[in-house]
């Protein structure tokens, strides 16, 4: 994952050769002259010039940091929408992701997908199996410091073209959050912005298996980044965003639902992935945890589970949390960037019996008051995070 630039460096060295002519006549003279070739006659030769041995300044070093954490799938049911409703009518979710947006605040980039449109109270809200949201969401999400937000998935189609303007309209309004995956139009379909943090340039890619059999208008091919409708266009976004920064980030909607590991099409289309230029990959769809790998210099989050839901089972409530590292190097010309202190954990989707109140707490905040033998679940669950490449650090997050 290095991408380098050559620069071509001149050296100049002045030898400057000294001639001198000597007209000696006898014994005398040439013994004059034989003598300072042994450094006999000091001072003549310290007159002589020398060549210029100074070591030549080592190249400048510059280096970028900046940190990265990423969840997994806003999943608002009718319930979990309906928790966060206030007495005026307006909704809040600040409680309930308040743990969750500490651990995420510091990061300078904070991913998460969000499942389910945010259209707004506008287009009337709705739970599954065609979903849409209050935008009051986002701005909880924005409050803690999100920036990064995938909007391509199975239910981005839930409320048709109209779902899409008002939630992409929404979203413009909130300066410095990137999102990707829908589109108002083919001009912002085809553009391939290029961003920065802290010296690090980046674009961000979303892209979906499908949209539950919901197709765009004959006219609006370009609504949803759908890879089930053209890999190769995916690959090739990948490749010329390769080309024009330094990470690639992939969000992809893939897999098998309640599935617990990556099905063959996830790894191999991971692997297409990585040799057209994707740096990071962060994988959802199947709503449970699956691992993550290193693929060559390249890092797979292959599913990162609920952020949040109502979903009826343990599996569905334990999601995953995780955090990496972007290093840029640039010497000589040369720029080098690595993905290192790659880390993941746990969280947990709470929720009262009667399904009005919820809460997602990082597992570190647990007690079995909360969920009865925490201890042996996070034990249970952690082991799918590294099932695939034990170098990936589970806590630290």
């Amino acid at each position: 994952m290095a991408k380098a630039g050559k620069r071509h460096l001149r050296r100049s060295i002045k030898i400057t050769l000294a001639v001198i002519a000597l007209a000696l006549a006898g014994t005398a003279g040439w013994a004059v002259f034989n003598n300072r070739g042994k450094g006999g006659n000091e001072q003549e030769t310290a007159n002589q010039p020398t060549p210029d041995t100074t070591p030549e300044a080592a190249p400048a070093v510059q280096e970028y940091h900046a940190s990265m954490f990423f969840t997994g799938d806003a999943l608002l049911h009718g319930t979990v929408y309906r928790a966060g409703r206030q007495n005026d009518g307006t909704y809040n979710y600040m409680g309930m992701m308040d743990l969750l947006g500490a651990v995420a605040e510091p990061y300078d980039l904070q991913y998460y997908n969000q499942e389910t449109i945010l259209g707004g109270t506008q287009l009337g809200l709705h739970g599954y199996p065609t979903f849409n949201s209050p935008q009051e969401y986002g701005d909880t999400m924005v409050n803690y410091g999100f920036n990064l937000v995938s909007t391509a998935n199975n239910h981005s189609l839930d409320q048709g073209w109209r779902g899409i303007e008002s939630s992409l309209n929404y979203w413009k309004t909130k300066e410095g959050v990137v999102t990707a995956g829908t589109y108002l139009s083919q001009e912002d379909h085809d553009a391939l912005p290029v961003y920065e943090i802290n010296g690090i340039t980046y674009t961000f890619l979303s892209w979906t298996y499908g949209t539950n059999g919901i197709l765009p208008p004959s006219n609006m091919q370009y609504i949803v980044n759908d890879y089930s409708r053209d890999r190769q266009a995916m690959l090739d976004q990948v490749r010329k965003a390769n080309d024009m920064c330094d990470v690639v980030i992939m969000a992809v909607h893939w897999g098998t639902e309640y599935v617990m590991e990556p099905n063959e099409d996830q790894k191999q289309l991971a692997r297409e992935l990585v040799d057209a230029g994707a740096d990071i990959i962060i994988g959802n769809h199947p709503h449970v945890i699956q691992p993550a790998e290193h693929i060559g210099d390249a890092i797979c989050f292959y599913a990162m589970g609920n952020m949040i839901s109502a979903q009826a089972h343990l599996y569905n409530w334990v999601g995953m949390m995780g955090g990496l590292d972007i290093h840029k190097t640039v010497a000589d010309g040369k720029t080098t960037v690595k993905i290192e202190n790659v880390r993941a954990d746990l969280i947990y989707t709470w929720m009262n019996p009667t399904h009005t109140a919820f809460r997602t707490y990082p597992f570190n905040q647990l007690t079995d008051d909360i969920l009865p033998d925490h201890e042996a679940v996070y034990e249970k669950y952690k082991a799918y995070i590294t099932k695939m490449d034990d170098t990936i650090q589970v806590g630290g997050v």
